[in-house]
């Protein structure tokens, strides 16, 4: 299957500026195209599956959360991203690096990907409608940021730790810390566990 795109191009920016602000349909139908965000011509309606291909209308074109993130200022970027990485995988599977391209380089993977010449009419609204998509896109905050690692300490690290913080003199350190207690019904063992982190919390 070729990457998703509309002969019509230009049209997608303009639906897209329209989607923005309008408020949010039960179901982008076609009536919803023409009547509200004012593209009654039938070139548009090439919009509603483009849309779908990158996930922001479900098959019954119900607008998918992803639809509302792109409407929202502070996540349209990080939206439009992961939409073009649903719906173009293959093209970012094969260049990882695809919103980096310039276009004659996207055109020539665009060619090779579908095996049509060079100058196919397809060739061109593929990468005219990928070019117009990336414009909304930010690409750094599509990214997560790197989790930190913690350590959680077992009852039996837990004293050992205190210890060292104790014992380090010159400043303060505040510690979360978190327990993984072991099964067991008895409460003398969670009274000893406890009791410990008190005695090695509070000892001076």
């Amino acid at each position: 299957m070729a990457p998703p795109f509309m002969n019509a191009y230009g049209l997608v920016p303009k639906v897209l500026d329209k989607i923005i602000e309008a408020q949010k349909p039960e179901r982008f139908t076609q009536d919803f195209l023409s009547t509200k965000l004012g593209f009654s011509g039938g070139s548009a309606r090439a919009i509603i599956p483009l849309l779908k291909r990158i996930g922001f209308l479900s098959s019954d074109g119900v607008p998918t959360p992803l639809y509302s993130k792109f409407r929202n200022s502070d996540t349209r970027g990080s939206a439009m991203a992961q939409a073009l990485r649903t719906g173009y995988r293959e093209v970012f599977e094969r260049n990882e690096y695809v919103q980096d391209l310039p276009k004659d380089k996207l055109k020539n993977l665009i060619t090779e990907m579908t095996g049509a010449k060079a100058n196919d009419t397809m060739v061109a609204s593929i990468v005219g409608t990928l070019e117009n998509l990336k414009r909304y896109a930010t690409w750094d905050a599509s990214k997560e940021p790197p989790k930190e690692e913690v350590k959680v300490l077992t009852p039996a690290e837990v004293p050992s730790e205190v210890r060292q913080v104790n014992n380090g003199g010159g400043f303060n350190l505040s510690y979360t810390i978190n327990l993984n207690l072991p099964e067991t019904a008895d409460v003398e063992v969670f009274n000893a566990i406890f009791r410990s982190l008190k005695e090695n919390l509070l000892r001076g």
